[in-house]
């Protein structure tokens, strides 16, 4: 499907999916907080319990999110965000670590917003979903989809009930008239917009002289004894520079190595399977269609608009006397996407498109060609066929049902057999164990923490599970990408010293690493040194063996090669007058000196026509910071007062800030 067709983010997701975790209000301040209140003895199934008042605690009666909550958004976030990493442990962890913080994070901001006596009611949540692309999805042409396909709707969308659902816009809603009553005295000056916009607006040219930490590296050649000196000077730096080992003994099996093999499905149990995940296999309305875009830019006139319009008319006419979509298509349309296909789009479900054009090709008879403008331009559309909406039968998805429960299978089986031999190994030994199944006992060489195990496909969770083991565990199993190893820890050899000759190359590294930073600075500065005082940037590079560049006109966000973003790397550029040097810039792993060729800034119209636009958004930017003050002052004292306790066994994680 185009992606200009497709509504930014999903029409639906961007317009219900935020309130879910009031995402809007809470996830800006997600990550300012150092960690949440130390784990307690509270209920299983409990994620988190947060008390409102002091007096909570006594009574028991702080506001609980379940394991249940966290898992449920935890899935959503993965199916709309990243479904590529729903099955990789390490990363739905990590969004449970995420999710559940923010849950937690948001019951603070209600009952917050409770104490200062802020609410929302049902008319309030129906009022909310009438409005924007909520409004466009639930409510198309100012009619209700209707009680049955809401439901579905948010079922298959959210895996949500709708009175869950509307519970969380709720939330959302209360949070966002928290951040409204916070952050109402925040203004912006006339002034301070105006600053603002000149600033994000003016654009620069500039030559520069480079002068790459790499070239540095290589003109550092310490000697043998210099390198042994900095060796003994940094001891403590080495004390343990060679990582723990460890030596693992083991046997691993494939899906092929188990007994029996694995059993296919019964007709019985596809048939079970189907009657329990019914509700997975409905297919929703469904259009297929074709155009030919003849694209208007933003804001175009209206000169522009009526030729864009003449030109639809005539490729209209063209079709209408037997021309030929496909070659039309190849040489007018302006989409990219299916100009080459005949502009082919395929089936799409209702909402993917954006709402001019989702309505053509659901209320368009078949087989008519007509003109409907978007904000893309006008687009000439043949709506080719129509699925109506329904479950597809047994036999449309058998495929996929017999795959699924293969694999299920094939894991249980592999589940089984791998506790069957390590219950073996535990008694007889990993040895006897491998031989009486016909498999190889393997004993690694030693191996670090980031290591690998080459014979097996995956051996990152046996190193893991080893790294947690002592040579006196009995043996224990884990997966291994293709099946199972059953291993048991042979011997460890604790982190340790190395000696100068084992760790010479490294040595030259962090030898050389050392001394770049302050060569680099030194080196940069002598070069900015010449150049003013000989006024000649090229000259006084060429002395010093830099090279010399010339940047783009840029503006603050701008990115320059060597360079890095001009706004944050040297923003002080946007300062100077034309022709002036600056003086030693960091850029990282370069040092520059920069003379400015050219610089523009805009006129006072401009400024007058974006000054509204600008005090806009800088209010914006800062009632968000002062949110982000005001929440983050709000968690900190319910962390300590000990008002909020997570369950020790829940995924949390203390928040870095990254």
């Amino acid at each position: 499907m185009i992606r200009f067709l497709q509504s930014k983010d999903n029409r639906l997701v961007k317009a219900l999916f935020i309130v879910i975790i009031a995402a809007a209000s809470v996830s800006m301040v997600v990550y300012l907080i150092p960690g949440l209140a130390a784990g307690g003895t509270i209920s299983a199934g409990t994620y988190a319990v947060v008390y409102p008042h002091w007096y909570s605690r006594i009574f028991a009666s702080g506001q609980e999110i379940s394991d249940q909550k966290v898992e449920q958004q935890t899935r959503q976030r993965l199916q709309q965000q990243n479904p590529q990493y729903a099955s990789n442990p390490m990363i739905v962890n990590m969004f449970k670590q995420q999710i559940g913080q923010q849950l937690v994070q948001q019951e603070i901001l209600l009952a917050e917003a409770e104490k200062l006596g802020i609410s929302a009611n049902n008319e309030d949540v129906k009022n909310f979903l009438h409005q924007g692309q909520a409004g466009q999805v639930l409510f198309p042409n100012g009619k209700f989809i209707g009680q049955d396909q809401y439901t579905s709707l948010i079922a298959s969308r959210f895996d949500m009930s709708v009175p869950d659902f509307e519970d969380s816009v709720r939330h959302d809603i209360i949070i966002q008239r928290l951040r409204a009553l916070v952050t109402a005295g925040t203004t912006v000056g006339e002034k301070e917009a105006r600053d603002q916009y000149l600033k994000g607006s003016t654009k620069i040219k500039f030559q520069y002289a480079v002068i790459s930490s790499d070239d540095i590296r290589k003109s550092i050649n310490p000697s043998d004894s210099e390198l042994e000196a900095f060796f003994k000077k940094n001891a403590s730096r080495y004390s343990n520079a060679v990582p723990e080992e460890r030596t693992i003994e083991y046997f691993a099996f494939t899906p092929n190595d188990v007994p029996g093999g694995v059993q296919q499905p019964t007709q019985q149990e596809i048939q079970a399977y189907y009657n329990t995940h019914k509700s997975e296999y409905s297919a929703p309305e469904q259009a297929k269609a074709r155009h030919i875009l003849i694209q208007l830019a933003a804001g175009a006139d209206a000169k522009a608009d009526a030729t864009a319009k003449a030109k639809a008319d005539d490729i209209l006419k063209q079709l209408q006397n037997g021309g030929n979509w496909t070659e039309l298509a190849k040489k007018n349309s302006d989409d990219p996407g299916s100009k080459d296909n005949g502009g082919e789009l395929g089936f799409a479900r209702r909402g993917m498109m954006v709402p001019q054009f989702d309505n053509a090709i659901f209320t368009q008879k078949i087989g008519d060609i007509k003109i409907v403008k978007t904000q893309f331009g006008y687009h000439i559309v043949q709506v080719e066929e129509r699925n109506a909406a329904h479950t597809q039968d047994l036999n449309e998805v058998l495929p996929t049902i017999q795959a699924t429960l293969l694999r299920q299978k094939s894991t249980a089986s592999q589940d089984a057999y791998a506790k069957a031999l390590t219950s073996e190994a535990i008694k007889n030994g990993i040895e006897k164990t491998a031989a009486a199944h016909h498999l190889q006992a393997v004993t690694t060489p030693p191996v670090n923490q980031q290591g690998v195990i080459p014979a097996l496909p995956d051996g990152s969770q046996l190193i893991s599970r080893a790294f947690g083991s002592k040579p006196s565990d009995p043996p224990q199993s884990a997966p291994t990408g293709e099946g199972f190893a059953i291993f048991q820890v042979k011997s460890v050899t604790p982190a340790h010293a190395p000696t100068f000759a084992d760790w010479k190359s490294h040595v030259l590294d962090d030898y050389k690493n050392d001394q770049v930073p302050a060569l680099l600075s030194q080196k940069t500065a002598e070069l900015a040194a010449k150049a003013k005082a000989e006024n000649d940037l090229a000259k006084a590079a060429k002395e010093v063996g830099a090279s010399v560049k010339t940047s783009d006109l840029v503006d603050q966000r701008g990115q320059v090669p060597d360079f890095g973003s001009v706004g944050q790397v040297a923003p002080q550029l946007f300062d100077m007058a034309q022709g002036n040097i600056s003086g030693p810039i960091n850029a990282g792993r370069t040092g520059v000196v920069a003379k400015l060729v050219d610089k523009q800034q805009p006129s006072d119209a401009d400024v007058a026509k974006n000054l509204d636009q600008t005090k806009d958004q800088l209010l914006d930017q800062k009632r968000q910071e002062a949110f982000q003050v005001f929440a983050s002052n709000v968690f900190s004292e319910y962390k300590k007062k000990n008002l909020i306790r997570v369950n020790a066994k829940s995924p949390q994680g203390p928040l870095t800030g990254e």
